[in-house]
């Protein structure tokens, strides 16, 4: 009998499971099959679309490595980029990867680094892997999010240092795997709401996840909301190796809540900038709910959360009714 139970309870979950094996209608298709796509470059897909419209615009991605840096530029239309899947409420079902191993050594600015530059608003981007693969050496980000509203549903971010630059506006990552060493979240003016993403610290002695550059009294925000920190599947991480973030900037404000860690992160929770440039004169590291042998300890410089941050402190009033959020993703 409790076989039944479970093998029914196995084939509703299975039947649950939304799919997309196949392109939207009136979106550009691009394939490593030439008889699937039009297109067997993503920047050939976006370059082919155009800025002055304002009819939303998508893109399809079939299964398959594509090695290329992708640039979406400044646009008047939403624009929403999907990847193959049978299962787009899972990462690990993903089948889509961009990749590309550009770093901070061989151009000007980190914004070049990005496997995905996005500077365009009201974009979404689902069951897409983004992946940088210098290593350690230098900034090399994944992603680039240099817009507001954007959001970015089921997809992995695989990097060393700086894999995710949320720079600014408002930005949503939902159901999401994350994956780093150093710095590997981080901004300056962003707003940027992570829920239910599974963090993962690579092998190292000494490592960050979160680096606020915010300066000011400005909005800057970057929030962990019932995510999940452990060290990558495989990775030897010491005890204690890791900090939930350090202030890039004097004014840094960082929240982890609801969020389950191991014992990879610090019992001080938080970390200076550098010796002589601590940064913490005015910084918000807060912490609210979470569990795990990580969240134990006496914590520096953090200010205590007496409740939960809520989703509209970052993302604002009017959050659930914006083209870029997805409700069936949080």
């Amino acid at each position: 009998m409790l076989t039944y139970i479970l093998a029914l309870c196995l084939n509703l979950c299975l039947a649950l499971a939304a799919s997309r094996t196949s392109a939207p209608s009136g979106a550009l298709v691009v394939s490593k099959a030439p008889s699937k796509g039009q297109y067997s470059k993503i920047q050939d897909a976006v370059n082919a679309l155009s800025t002055s419209s304002t009819t939303a615009q998508s893109i399809f991605i079939e299964a398959g490595t594509y090695s290329e840096q992708v640039y979406i530029a400044p646009r008047k239309a939403a624009l929403t980029v999907y990847g193959y899947s049978t299962n787009t409420d899972d990462y690990n079902q993903n089948v889509v990867t961009i990749t590309q191993k550009l770093s901070l050594n061989s151009v000007a600015t980190d914004d070049l680094t990005a496997t995905l530059r996005a500077w365009s608003t009201n974009f979404k981007l689902y069951n897409v892997n983004l992946a940088n693969t210098y290593g350690n050496g230098g900034q090399a980000l994944a992603l680039s999010a240099s817009a507001s509203n954007q959001g970015y549903y089921a997809c992995k971010f695989l990097g060393f240092q700086d894999t995710i630059l949320a720079q600014t506006g408002t930005q949503l990552f939902a159901k999401s795997y994350i994956e780093g060493a150093t710095d590997f979240i981080f901004g300056q003016h962003g707003l940027a709401w992570f829920t239910h993403c599974d963090i993962r610290v690579l092998a190292a002695n000494l490592g960050f996840i979160v680096a606020s550059g915010r300066a000011s009294n400005e909005a800057g925000y970057y929030v962990l909301d019932h995510c999940s920190i452990a060290a990558k599947s495989g990775a030897t991480v010491p005890k204690g190796a890791y900090y939930l973030g350090r202030p890039w900037g004097d004014y840094a404000r960082v929240a982890v809540q609801s969020t389950t860690m191991t014992n990879v992160i610090n019992a001080d929770g938080w970390h200076i900038w550098n010796t002589g440039d601590e940064n913490t004169d005015h910084v918000t590291f807060g912490e609210y709910g979470n569990t795990g042998d990580g969240a134990a300890g006496t914590r520096k410089f953090e200010t205590k959360l007496s409740k939960a941050i809520a989703i509209t402190d970052v993302l604002g009033s009017g959050y659930a009714s914006a083209a870029y959020i997805d409700k069936a993703y949080l």
